[in-house]
């Protein structure tokens, strides 16, 4: 396998395609209606993490048609395709995710999700009840796009001067409960091996204006963790709080005190602040009678391994301390989720910059990252990469509420998938034709 350092890919500033390459824009707008055709077919079926089998099948069956090697049953579901071009290169990878979300779709399209699924997922009250299954986070718009790139580049597979592999992955919205699953499994299982990638791209569509993107130099996702807390008192009669220990007072000094540690203990001089958010409070069975314990669930978004280690050790110790000086006691449990924080390659990030800014209708937009989560992270951590957003919001919606993504009014731009599909191509031929000329 061919292998260059980054800095030296740098030194050719190769930005255009070359031959036989001048038509890519063509062929992508000629595959473009197969691939809208492939995503509302996707949307329509959509499966939660680890049970994508209906999609798997399909995206193995698209890849065989395109002449591609394939592999299957990778971390449950995961499928791989392989193009071989015909001249020596490096190993490009492209990622896309599989998994949908159990929410009832609401955006009337004619191609909207009607599916109805079992929730195994990791929340106790909803566990075991049937769901609606949609879409919402764009993986189908990243399935179609891989396959599109696949399909423009495997037209001129024996001027290829390297090697292209699709990473199809299930379960990036994290496994059913008990179960393992994602980008770390599927690298435990060989997703990047045989061949080993030289680098890795990943693109994420989001609303925002349609055809855009936006990318960070170097933070892109943050690392995300659940946290359940029980504040245990001593329970008693409403009218009477002294002859117990009332927890609710306690969780209620709790969640406050939390909230300075990104305010008033972190160096917020050097690293971005965590994020910590209570999302459930529970606690009691009647009106009348101080509850036992209040039970705190929320989510943990920090952004290096070292800051979120930090955070863990300082909610632990502050709702420890308020308890024990109310007489209660505090446990604080932590789930660690699949989802470290991720980074770019800066190096990496520049060479494909100039390719990026001639595919996007706007300047492309640099930013710190974002505090959403995402487990490209775990291939990032291993193989160089960059993993960028895209604007996909309909331009008939712009001016109007626009639901995001993880909602069931979620909604892509169809047109838009042939900007990522060329984004793609073109960041891929790009790569590899510097690592070509660099080569003895």
């Amino acid at each position: 396998m061919l292998k260059l350092p980054i800095s030296l890919l740098l030194l050719s500033g190769s930005v255009s395609a070359a031959e036989p390459w001048d038509d890519l824009d063509a062929q992508i707008s000629q595959a473009l209606p197969g691939v809208i055709e492939l995503r509302h077919a996707i949307h329509q079926q959509p499966e939660l993490g680890n049970r994508e089998f209906h999609t798997a099948e399909r995206i193995a069956q698209r890849l065989r048609e395109l002449g591609l090697e394939v592999q299957t049953g990778i971390a449950h579901t995961g499928v791989i395709g392989i193009l071989r071009g015909g001249k020596p290169g490096p190993v490009v990878a492209i990622r896309a995710e599989m998994d949908a979300l159990p929410l009832i779709e609401q955006t009337g399209l004619p191609y909207a999700s009607t599916v109805r699924s079992k929730d195994e997922g990791g929340d106790f009250r909803s566990r075991g009840k049937e769901v609606g299954v949609m879409h919402a986070c764009g993986h189908d718009a990243h399935m179609a796009m891989a396959l599109g790139v696949a399909e423009v580049l495997a037209a001129h597979r024996e001027q290829l001067p390297g090697t292209l592999k699709l990473i199809f992955q299930p379960a990036e919205e994290g496994p059913p409960l008990g179960e393992q699953g994602g980008a770390q499994l599927m690298i435990k299982e060989g997703a990047l091996q045989n061949p080993a990638p030289a680098v890795i791209f990943g693109i994420h569509v989001t609303a925002g204006t349609a055809r855009t993107f936006t990318l960070s130099r170097q933070r892109t996702t943050a690392a995300a963790d659940t946290f359940v807390a029980r504040i245990i008192g001593r329970q008693t009669h409403a009218a009477f709080p002294w002859t117990g220990i009332d927890p609710v007072p306690v969780a209620a000094q709790v969640i406050l005190a939390w909230q300075t540690i990104p305010s008033r203990q972190s160096n917020l001089s050097l690293l971005p602040a965590p994020v910590i958010s209570v999302g459930r409070i529970e606690a009691g069975d009647r009106h009348n009678i101080i509850p036992a314990e209040v039970r705190l669930e929320g989510s943990i978004r920090t952004v290096s391994d070292e800051q979120r280690e930090d955070v863990l050790q300082r909610m632990t110790r502050t709702a420890e301390h308020i308890a024990e000086a109310s007489g209660a006691t505090a446990k604080v449990d932590y789930l660690p989720g699949n989802y470290r924080a991720g980074y770019n390659n800066t190096a990496l990030v520049d060479q494909l910059m100039p390719v990026l800014q001639q595919v996007s209708t706007t300047p492309v937009r640099i930013d710190n990252g974002t505090y959403g989560a995402d487990d490209f992270a775990e291939y990032a951590r291993q193989v160089p990469g960059v993993f960028m957003r895209m604007g996909v919001t309909p331009p008939a919606l712009e001016g109007k509420t626009v639901w995001p993504t993880h909602s069931p009014g979620f909604q892509v731009d169809d047109p838009s998938l042939a900007v990522g599909i060329r984004a793609l191509s073109r960041m891929t031929l790009s790569y590899m034709i510097d690592a070509a000329r660099l080569s003895p």
